[in-house]
């Protein structure tokens, strides 16, 4: 994963057809019962191979709804594994693709301020 949708979310529906990994679902499916949109952190690729940035983040209307965070690997699989704000799905042990170019520190874990630009 690279990216979490925050509580800034309107749910506007803008980033569900662009996610080329279907990683988006809305809050009827959100699995952590928050009322925003969700991005299982299991299959985000960032959209590596098929966009230049994200294209959820291109398609939202909310500056800072999408923000940065900690790519989904061996290395970092400790944040997403038992942190409230993720849920994962049993088979959850791949490792995604991520954008090398963004700094450890604009994904800050858990706390992410960092706006995609």
């Amino acid at each position: 994963m690279a990216v979490r949708i925050t509580d800034m979310c309107i749910s506007c529906d803008a980033c569900l057809d662009e996610c080329p990994t279907n990683s988006i679902v809305n809050d009827d499916d959100n699995p952590t019962g928050e009322d925003i949109y969700y991005v299982h952190p299991e299959t985000c690729s960032e959209c590596v191979g098929d966009h230049d940035t994200p294209a959820c983040q291109a398609a939202c209307p909310t500056d800072g709804c999408i923000v940065w965070d900690l790519p989904y690997d061996d290395d970092h699989r400790s944040h997403f594994e038992g942190n409230s704000l993720y849920k994962l799905s049993a088979d959850a042990a791949n490792s995604q693709p991520h954008r090398a170019e963004v700094s450890m520190e604009d994904r800050k874990a858990g706390n992410v301020e960092s706006i995609i630009e």
